[in-house]
């Protein structure tokens, strides 16, 4: 009997230049967290995206939990939430005491119905933030969403986990949340294996979130913590992977596109 051989949905694939910088982190000694990779692959990513700064994080889910904290989310506060998403995308909800309510999706984009998040203003008029996901690369309905968000004062944490690389109106996702969020997991366009970032042009923001995942400690010779800490700050070996992922990101979207196209050739009757 002939082995069988899977077809697996979305493995990794490595571009060729990311042990150039693993090499660079080993040869100077730098493969505990922190380093010039890590430093690079935050100031690549995010202009690649197009905001002005990042914080590499250990998981997007991570990146989701620093930037509710960021918003001020916080016990006992409402946040609106896709529902048609991975658990990730509301388990930080949970992390830090808030309610989910998860708002249902529209046919076009499979992503947060504007229609459904009108309602539910009706019934949550203050909302602490609003989750908005793009499911499967594909970008939510931002112009609406976004108008709706504005008018009620309501910050946006773009989920855009699966999406690095997509456009809506020109436009790249990750850049459409006062906050945003990518992730480099294993079945995602481009891969550390783990890890992801949290990106905004709110400066003070990614500061503070970068404060956060290394534990609160503040900056004295000595142990000091003032604040809660997590221990949520990429390696600098996993950033090695990234930065040399980032070199073929174009060519996979153009992929992706390609594979898109060719089930629909395929499937038109």
């Amino acid at each position: 009997m002939e082995k069988e051989e899977k077809i697996y949905l979305a493995s990794p694939h490595m571009g060729g230049e990311e042990m150039k910088y693993i090499q660079e982190a080993f040869d100077t000694n730098w493969i505990a967290p922190l380093g010039k990779n890590v430093n690079q692959f935050e100031k690549e990513m995010a202009d690649y995206v197009g905001v002005k700064t990042g914080a590499a994080l250990s998981a997007g889910t991570a990146a989701l939990h620093l930037g509710l904290k960021a918003l001020g989310v916080a016990e006992g506060d409402v946040v609106f939430c896709s529902s048609l998403t991975f658990s990730a995308s509301a388990n930080p909800i949970i992390y830090l005491g808030a309610k989910p309510v998860f708002i249902d999706s529209e046919p076009e984009t499979w992503n947060m119905s504007p229609i459904a998040l009108e309602k539910a203003y009706d019934k949550y008029p203050h909302p602490k933030a609003v989750i908005i996901v793009d499911l499967y690369g594909q970008a939510a309905d931002y112009e609406k969403l976004s108008a709706l968000c504005k008018a009620h004062h309501t910050p946006i944490l773009e989920d855009a986990a699966e999406a690095l690389g997509a456009t809506y109106q020109g436009q790249k996702c990750g850049t459409f949340g006062d906050l945003s969020v990518l992730s480099f997991n294993g079945n995602k366009i481009i891969t550390t294996s783990g890890g992801g970032m949290l990106l905004s042009n709110d400066e003070a923001l990614i500061q503070k979130a970068r404060f956060w995942s290394t534990q609160s400690r503040e900056n004295e010779r000595h142990y000091e913590h003032k604040e809660l800490g997590y221990n949520y700050r990429m390696s600098n070996i996993v950033a090695g992977i990234g930065r040399g992922q980032l070199k073929v990101l174009d060519g996979r979207v153009t992929k992706k596109k390609q594979i898109f196209e060719a089930y629909q050739e395929a499937f038109k009757d």
